[in-house]
């Protein structure tokens, strides 16, 4: 600090000597040139690739990354295992009921002409309700891969399942049936009058 005090001393001390001298020729023009030199500099152009190459990479880290997560761990699926991950035997046990549900589920919903919206919905909300068990079993499966306990249990499902649905589809059909023979007295009696 009192370096700053010698220094300040010494300036007013030499008032006069600073205030009589004059910068050399030309030290006003030689200073603007500078200034305007520095004004019109064109600006540092920055390389983003490389920044843009990181970003890149962390992207397609986080998808990896989300995607095992959703594979192995949040996946509804996740938990469950079907038949045909047991062996390819039960693959194909597995399709061939898979495909006879689907035909008839298929022949369900052509069947129901006459039939009411809400008792459509019911039969197919108990339909659904058998999946929910099957989906259990799935579970099952999944905690325990060898137990054949299990792999009967899905099977005789599955059995179930198609059997249940050929008594609806048979009951459905004589409905059907009689609605049309129901329909064809009335018109044949319309027909006679």
């Amino acid at each position: 600090m009192s370096g700053m005090k010698d220094i300040e001393r010494l300036i007013r001390e030499n008032v006069d000597f600073f205030n009589s001298e004059e910068p050399f020729e030309g030290h006003f023009e030689r200073f603007s040139a500078r200034l305007e030199a520095r004004q019109f500099v064109a600006p540092r152009r920055v390389n983003i690739t490389p920044h843009l190459l990181k970003a890149a990479a962390v992207a397609i880290m986080i998808t990896l990354s989300s995607l095992w997560t959703w594979e192995h761990v949040l996946s509804p699926d996740a938990n469950k295992m079907t038949l045909s991950e047991v062996s390819p035997e039960y693959r194909e046990v597995e399709q061939y009921y898979v495909h006879q549900v689907s035909l008839m589920v298929d022949e369900i919903e052509g069947i129901w002409i006459n039939g009411q919206p809400e008792d459509k919905q019911i039969l197919m909300d108990e339909l659904e309700e058998m999946d929910k068990t099957y989906e259990d079993l799935q579970e099952d499966l999944k905690a325990n891969p060898n137990d054949e306990r299990v792999i009967n249990a899905m099977v005789e499902h599955y059995q179930r399942k198609v059997e249940v649905m050929n008594y609806i589809l048979s009951q459905l059909k004589e409905i059907q049936n009689n609605n049309e023979n129901q329909i064809n007295n009335e018109n044949y009696e319309t027909v006679r009058l």
